[in-house]
């Protein structure tokens, strides 16, 4: 954030006397102390905030503690800080778009007496949508959930209660989850919660930990109610009152859940939904399936960046940034961050999405046309969401007039498309827009605009109804008239009376103070002083001149007076009148929201596969236990779209029973990373309906994506580095299938080698043996690459592993120079060496700490010129390993080798003549010459 939004010294001046202070000081010892709740108090021309709020505000937004003020003296002072109109949209946005940690609330009052106007949340942004959108869009449409977790022995049932209050949508699921929550946080991600109610003490500590935890992981703010509100009693005759339609099939839903019913509940209490009487009627229920879409946890959204983040440095950092190319102002962005949260697990969906992309791909005549026309269609989603909420004005009304007349432009743009997929368009777009633009529909609604509405007067920024609408406003109309042209005459009539230029010298003003009246200069004054005194009545005498009237005019001023007010509330009638009957409407606006939506998403879709410099190809989708994953020139989408990338693609091909699990090694630096991430982002893209970056592609469904990607502390609270990535990896192990993709980069670093390593053995042998999912695994423990030559071994003691396969980034390192340039190109076998000391050379390392690093290296390992065991060497060298070396001995063998050198490092050789260090050195090296006798792996070394 800026570290100065507003210059200090154009901070709003607190203006309290000393009995407002006083009486202000008594309300505020009366609030309740709560940390979450910012509390802002309006002062008409500016808020306020006090107490821990006016540090916070102090500290985050101005930055600086010189913003606070003393309200009262002594012990009884209250920090305060002024906040302007403009910084209280800034922080509002802050707290209610961007923050989970924080709620919102506004007062109202003075003195002593304040009363609490409006409040928000951000699952629940009530009263604040017009400041937070007044310029800008509504990028995504916040969801509040209610979990009610039931623990028992065998795992956890957790009801999931869910409603958007945009869309008024309500929404229940029901479902067993591992200890890990993992269904939880692929649920609260794929619905885009913002907040989570919980009940108080719902079940052990450590178990409600662990569900805190994910809710964290998820961004999602948590709200603990009273148990007693997570209950069923009544629960479907209130959902009679909010649900369209017939209560049957609610009742029949409602009864097919043990626990999430009762999650509904609270949520119905909590946002206060039967209060408002909009809400009767407009809400939709349904049963949320969690294998109805892709599951995809924080940890895969965070590594995919799928999303947009605070620290992009551009749009097209995330996925969003570069897949946002929406035209419509708003529900485009809204329906992609929700696509890009639940991609398609069904091959004819998915299709039907590629099959409509490619028609737009191939057609760039329609696909620029129908861009144009979504150009000029206004949120009406949200439009509709304020006409239902009673808070739409004839403005809204326009705004939906405006984007109706688009409709007929965008059907025929549709109409004129004759190519391959043109039964699919007519179906899925021209056939409903020719329903609802039909007289019955929306044509209805168009006539009654053009009739009711002074269109005319919108160009002057105006919003009437015309007066030709009613008889009665035309009535009135003409009164108001009538009176106009009487008051000019009568300012003719007294003009030519008192001998003055007309509009020059004697001019007709009319104001909110005295309404109409004759006003003349100071100078003219003189020269009708008698008659003014004796014929008018003297209102004013200012620099500007003298204002009079007369018993005609004033009467007459009246007249006009009273036909205003009898016209502006005729109007408001109207204009309610009018509002009423568009919202008869609804059903068709909605339905024709969800259709432009999805029509600009795609067109989107299409325009970035079409203008990229290299083009994206059409993925062929093959069901989930059928095909393998083959990406011919795979590229990373938003690597690519950096001005400073020349990116080189790579292949990927995952084939099950050969290289369905594939061990990635090479140095740092190399693009290990970015490739297994690009297989990632390239299978997302594909289920979300989406061409891919690829020369060709072809995917076979994954109901997950799994990602442990990068090493992240979570100290605040108290979880590690390593303790973070050994969670993340729980994750994975109790949550994936073999329909699943797994990625996982740089697994066990943050622990001892030896123990790191054995958990990586131990973790990749699962993955192939158990789950036999598609995996990518980027590491620097090269001794993991032998877990593909056992692919060959028949040896009684060993397992027979299948479908591992090594690759490698390709470095090229001069032997002379010993610099090292990275190639980038991923190619099959595996590679012994890290290139560490070459990066640190890259990052400027000191001359003499690289050299000591090479020293110390060499100590610990041999250094081979080969760097890289080709594909027909690879049977041979793991083989010889196995015979040589197996795991045991290697780890008995390198436990006694680091005992052995520990000692060493503890001789106090300083102290010690040069005799006495020998014959210890010496009876050091017979103990481990010894001892090598029943190890292979320590006989080498003599």
């Amino acid at each position: 954030m800026d570290a100065n939004f507003e210059d200090q010294s154009k901070l709003p001046e607190l203006k309290l006397d000393a009995k407002q202070s006083q009486g202000f000081l008594s309300f505020f010892k009366t609030l309740p102390h709560d940390p979450r709740p910012i509390r802002l108090f309006d002062r008409r021309d500016y808020y306020t905030a006090h107490g821990e709020n006016a540090t916070f505000i102090a500290k985050t937004y101005y930055r600086t503690t010189t913003a606070l003020r003393q309200l009262g003296s002594g012990l009884d002072g209250l920090s305060s800080v002024s906040v302007s109109k403009n910084m209280f949209e800034t922080i509002a946005r802050d707290l209610l778009l961007e923050r989970t940690d924080h709620t919102l609330e506004i007062y109202e009052g003075s003195g002593s007496s304040w009363r609490l106007v409006k409040s928000g949340t951000p699952g629940n942004l009530g009263s604040f949508e017009d400041v937070l959108f007044a310029n800008n869009d509504m990028q995504d449409t916040p969801v509040v959930v209610a979990l009610l977790p039931n623990f028992r022995e065998n795992g956890c049932t957790v009801g999931l209660g869910y409603v958007d209050l945009t869309k008024r949508v309500l929404g229940l699921a029901e479902f067993l989850d591992d200890s890990h929550f993992t269904n939880v946080e692929s649920a609260l991600v794929a619905l885009g919660c913002k907040e989570c109610l919980l009940p108080l003490e719902s079940g052990k500590t450590s178990e409600i930990r662990t569900l805190h935890d994910a809710l964290n992981r998820c961004g999602v703010m948590l709200t603990e109610r009273k148990k007693a509100e997570f209950k069923m009693r009544d629960l479907v005759q209130d959902l009679s009152r909010l649900v369209k339609g017939s209560i049957e099939p609610v009742r029949d839903l409602v009864s097919g859940f043990e626990f999430a019913a009762g999650a509904l509940g609270a949520l119905l209490s909590y946002a206060e939904l039967l209060g408002d009487e909009s809400n009767y009627g407009n809400y939709s229920i349904q049963r949320y399936n969690l294998d109805s879409y892709m599951r995809l946890d924080s940890a895969a959204m965070r590594a995919l960046n799928v999303l947009e983040s605070k620290t992009d440095a551009n749009k097209n950092f995330s996925l969003f940034g570069l897949m946002n190319r929406t035209c419509t102002a708003g529900m485009g962005k809204r329906l992609l961050h929700m696509w890009l949260k639940q991609p398609l697990l069904d091959v004819d969906e998915i299709n039907s999405r590629l099959d409509l992309v490619q028609a737009f791909v191939e057609d760039p005549a329609l696909r620029q046309d129908l861009r144009q026309h979504l150009k000029r269609i206004s949120d009406i989603e949200r439009l509709m969401h304020n006409l239902e909420k009673k808070r739409a004005g004839l403005q809204h009304i326009v705004k939906l007039y405006q984007s109706s007349i688009r409709l007929p432009y965008i059907k025929s743009a549709l109409e004129r498309y004759d190519g391959e997929f043109s039964s699919l368009i007519k179906e899925r777009y021209w056939d409903p827009l020719e329903l609802w633009t039909d007289d019955g529909h929306l044509n209805k609604f168009v006539a009654l605009v053009e009739s009711a509405v002074d269109l005319d007067q919108l160009e002057n920024g105006e919003y009437m109804i015309s007066s030709t609408y009613d008889p009665a406003l035309s009535a009135l109309k003409d009164e108001q008239e009538s009176l106009e042209h009487r008051i000019h005459n009568l300012h003719k009539e007294t003009a030519k009376d008192l001998d003055l230029a007309l509009d020059k010298a004697l001019k007709l003003d009319k104001g909110t103070q005295f309404g109409h009246v004759f006003r003349i200069t100071k100078k003219e004054e003189p020269k009708i002083r008698k008659k003014l005194t004796t014929q008018f009545i003297v209102l004013e005498t200012r620099k500007d001149g003298v204002k009079f009237t007369n018993t005609k005019l004033k009467k007459l001023g009246d007249q006009y007076q009273r036909i205003v007010e009898e016209y502006k509330n005729c109007q408001k009638e109207l204009v309610n009148r009018v509002v009423q009957t568009t919202a008869t409407f609804s059903e068709v606006f909605w339905s024709v929201a969800g259709l432009l939506s999805e029509l600009d998403v795609l067109l989107s879709f299409s325009d970035l596969a079409s203008s990229c410099p290299t083009a994206y190809t059409r993925p062929i989708i093959t069901p989930s236990d059928e095909g393998d994953i083959i990406l011919e020139g795979s590229r990373h989408p938003c690597v690519e779209a950096q001005d400073w990338v020349n990116f080189i693609p790579n292949d990927c091909k995952l084939v099950r029973g050969k290289s369905w699990f594939q061990i990635i090694t090479g140095p740092n630096m190399g693009g290990k990373s970015t490739f297994i991430r690009q297989v990632g982002v390239n299978i997302l893209m594909a289920q979300v309906g989406s061409f891919v970056p690829c020369d060709k592609a072809s995917i076979s469904i994954r109901d997950c994506i799994f990602a442990r990607v990068g090493a992240g502390d979570c100290q605040l609270r108290g979880v590690s580095t390593f303790m973070q990535e050994m969670l993340e990896t729980a994750s994975i192990l109790k949550g994936a299938t073999d329909k699943s993709l797994i990625i996982i980069d740089e697994l066990g670093r943050g622990t001892s080698t030896y123990d790191g390593f054995g958990l990586a053995w131990a973790i990749c042998e699962h993955l192939v043996e158990v789950i036999k999912a598609p995996t990518l695994f980027a590491t620097h423990f090269h001794e993991l690459t032998a877990l593909a030559h056992e692919n060959s071994v028949h040896e009684a003691n060993m397992k027979q592993i299948v479908g591992v396969a090594n690759y490698h980034v390709s470095a090229h390192i001069d032997s002379s120079s010993h610099k090292l340039t990275m190639l980038y190109k991923v190619e099959p076998g595996a590679c012994d060496q890290s290139f560490g000391i070459q990066v640190a050379e890259f990052a400027n390392f000191p001359e003499s700490v690289v050299s000591l690093a090479r020293e110390k290296a060499a100590e610990l390992e041999d250094f081979s010129a080969t760097a890289v065991i080709p594909n027909d060497a690879i049977e041979e060298v793991g083989s010889k390993r196995k015979r040589e070396y197996d795991s045991d001995d290697m780890s008995r063998g390198s436990a006694r080798a680091h005992e052995f050198l520990k000692e060493f490092s503890n001789l106090p050789l300083e102290t010690m003549d040069l005799k006495e260090a020998l014959q210890k050195v010496s009876k050091m090296k017979n103990d481990l010459q010894k001892d090598a006798v029943n190890s292979h792996w320590l006989q080498q070394f003599f």
